[in-house]
């Protein structure tokens, strides 16, 4: 879907989900059989990707007709949708031997796609990024959370049903609110002591049941470095498929500088002007960076420091 907003890495997927279709398994039957559809593969996480002509990375589409087949059955098998006319299915394989090497051999290799997402056509990273989101669902849901059965695939994949006492299950999001703090001219950044030595990142936080939006990040910023939110703006979401949250990106004025980390959370916060914000994003402060440009952190911090003062 086409919309006119700001798109991170991992949104803007072109297909039509063609939600309607799900439940009709005559159809997608059919679909799945006819030499005009497509499929994508996914082995532990990793998708099945091919080299372009100007040395970046794309998805390798398969025949649907073959995906069906190295699928074995419903399990698996997830209906992506549909790009125009054409259906779009992708497969979820697992286990030691790499498909690449065997049933796939030349026809492209699997990859990680945090590594090569900013190396892909946006379009192709928000569709792999999808399928890996409802494949780690899949993955983690056999059971029913009502009666512990094993549960089923359903409506192409999107849903799970109980056998036993027929709950339904669908995919979960996590939302997850990250949001760029700022007082007076000058933002600030956290750092957990975990990460690479000298990044520096938006604080985040998830939602938890009951809260707005807004209040869970107020939450954090207190929570985590001891800062009191005065107002709240939105600037974009983005997909994040590790395994499956929706990051919510804001920008929080704060009512004062005096940040504390709290030691569990965050080991260090630390302050930047614009101009400091600016020479961040480029590289140019000895000792510290922060997130790639792939990341919803890299563009709040471009998107404050580029405003206007």
């Amino acid at each position: 879907m086409t919309l006119d907003v700001f798109r991170n890495t991992f949104a803007g997927n072109p297909l039509n989900r063609a939600s309607e279709r799900r439940g009709d398994t005559d159809w997608l039957e059919g679909q799945l059989a006819s030499s005009e559809s497509l499929g994508i593969a996914l082995w532990n996480g990793r998708p099945f990707v091919e080299k372009t002509k100007d040395g970046g990375w794309q998805v390798a589409y398969l025949p649907a007709k073959l995906v069906g087949e190295l699928a074995g059955g419903p399990e698996r098998l997830l209906f992506m949708g549909l790009w125009n006319e054409t259906a779009i299915f992708a497969v979820d394989l697992e286990g030691p031997a790499d498909p690449a090497n065997g049933p796939l051999q030349g026809l492209g290799e699997f990859k990680d796609l945090r590594l090569l997402a900013a190396q892909m056509p946006g379009p192709d990273a928000a569709i792999l990024a999808t399928a890996k989101a409802m494949f780690e669902w899949r993955r983690k849901h056999g059971y029913c959370a009502a009666c512990g059965q094993p549960s089923e695939p359903r409506e192409g994949g999107w849903k799970r049903q109980c056998p036993s006492c027929q709950a339904e299950h669908f995919p979960r999001t996590d939302p997850v609110v990250i949001m760029l703090a700022h007082h007076e001219g000058r933002c600030m950044l956290g750092r957990q002591e975990a990460w690479p030595k000298g990044m520096y990142s938006a604080l985040a936080g998830f939602l938890e049941p009951g809260e707005s939006i807004e209040e869970a990040c107020a939450r954090e910023l207190a929570e985590e470095a001891a800062l009191k939110t005065v107002r709240v703006r939105y600037h974009s979401t983005q997909p994040w498929p590790y395994p499956s949250s929706l990051m919510i990106g804001l920008i929080a004025e704060v009512a004062d500088d005096q940040a504390a980390p709290d030691q569990t959370e965050l080991s260090e916060v630390r302050w930047f002007t614009r101009a400091e914000a600016r020479a961040l994003l480029s590289g140019e402060i000895e000792g510290a960076f922060c997130p790639q440009p792939m990341a919803i952190a890299h563009q709040l911090i471009r998107a404050w420091a580029f405003e206007a003062d």
